[in-house]
């Protein structure tokens, strides 16, 4: 089963370019380890929240923005292996230079539990993360696949992954816990949806909203005000 090493990150924004090449440097080295794709997205429409965002997630500084992003596995078995032989051999898989301040970056590894339309051909990503009741994992998948449904396939939206954590870190500093203020008996979730743009992605939302205008938010089953989000475009691609 496909799975999925996801991370959130701040980096200078005047480091934009050495970024890219840092991605490009980290590829090389991935793919031959068994990594079949590496998606990246540079922040554009980061939203503060009143409770948390992906900004204090990984306590950007000053003139930082978000990055946010994926590498793809054929398992979580090749993932595995993987880390772990260049934790064993660092001089063998040495990682590039860091332009950012890694210590402050959360990742994780995750299952999908949903998967609709498709994850190429798009130009605008928005990216996810919150915290979702393990009992509530079936109540979860239900009402992704009705919002990709009846919400985003509707207006133009390419694709949606939505993942659950099963192998997330704790962090020295920072992590997907600490993101999503996660509470006992609560898992890390990562999502995101594919737009062909950004004017497709704002117009969607922008209908949607108004669709809700007046009427009763349905309940959740998950806490909305710790969910974080935010509008990236598209980076890097290991397919292109």
């Amino acid at each position: 089963m496909t799975y999925y090493t996801s991370s959130i990150a701040a980096v200078p924004s005047k480091n934009k370019r050495q970024y890219e090449e840092h991605l490009v440097a980290a590829w090389a080295m991935l793919e031959p380890l068994g990594a079949t794709r590496m998606v990246e997205g540079w922040g554009v429409d980061v939203q503060r929240g009143k409770v948390n965002d992906l900004f204090g997630a990984v306590r950007a500084e000053g003139d930082e923005s978000i990055v946010y992003g994926w590498i793809e596995w054929p398992d979580q078995a090749t993932a595995d292996a993987a880390w772990q032989r260049m934790q064993e051999d660092p001089a063998s898989h040495p990682m590039p230079d860091m332009p950012f301040d890694g210590s402050r970056a959360i990742f994780g590894g995750f299952a999908p539990i949903l998967v609709a339309g498709t994850d190429r051909g798009a130009g605008y990503i928005q990216g996810f993360a919150l915290a979702v009741p393990e009992h509530n994992k079936t109540l979860y998948v239900e009402m992704a696949r009705q919002a990709w449904d009846g919400a985003f396939q509707p207006r133009g939206c390419l694709g949606m992954v939505e993942a659950w954590g099963v192998e997330v870190p704790r962090g020295k500093q920072t992590d997907f816990y600490r993101a999503s203020l996660a509470e006992d008996g609560e898992v890390p979730v990562v999502g995101w949806t594919l737009w062909p743009d950004k004017a497709t992605c704002d117009a969607a939302a922008r209908a949607m909203e108004a669709e809700m205008e007046g009427q009763e938010f349905p309940e959740m089953p998950f806490d909305g005000m710790r969910m974080m989000w935010g509008g990236f475009e598209l980076l890097f691609d290991s397919e292109h």
